[in-house]
């Protein structure tokens, strides 16, 4: 059984969550990891897992700010987006954007933004390209834009359900 997880600290799978960042093959994870360490994040910020049969998967975060620069004012940023090798091409990816989609919209904004890399992928989540922006880091990544639907209930994470 699949299950997507709204989190801040304290959730039952927070630490397991830590600890997959921290052992992944992707470079970003062990920053997501010292991030969720040092409860690094706004009141309104979470981390989303994607658990399998009860194993955290996968996960991604929903925050004010991602590797662009200050003085660029999108917010809020879906990143980190990462799923375990042994469980990609399940749609993990796609069900935790929407469950991060749905915390957004129910914080009241009407688009999310997202850095990446990746060619292809995030287009078929409904993205839409913006441009190649300058990091951070100086180096360039492509920034996305997916609108947000209004939607007539709200999602688990405003009700304050599964975060903690």
């Amino acid at each position: 059984m699949t299950e997507i997880h709204c989190m801040t600290q304290g959730h039952k799978y927070w630490r397991d969550t830590i600890d997959l960042a921290e052992r992944c093959s992707w470079k970003a994870g062990p920053f997501l990891a010292q991030q969720m360490r040092a409860n690094a994040f706004a009141p309104w910020e979470r981390v989303f897992a994607a658990c399998v049969d009860g194993k955290v998967a996968g996960f991604c975060t929903l925050a004010e700010r991602d590797e662009l620069p200050n003085s660029v004012a999108f917010t809020p940023f879906i990143g980190f987006v990462f799923v375990d090798e042994p469980y990609r091409g399940h749609r993990l990816s796609e069900q935790m954007i929407e469950r991060a989609i749905a915390h957004a919209r129910d914080l009241g904004y009407a688009r999310v933004y997202l850095m990446s890399g990746e060619i292809g992928l995030y287009e078929k989540y409904g993205f839409q390209k913006l441009g190649d922006y300058r990091t951070i880091y100086d180096t360039v990544d492509q920034l996305f834009v997916r609108s947000v639907q209004p939607s007539d209930r709200p999602g688990d994470c405003a009700q304050g359900r599964d975060a903690p």
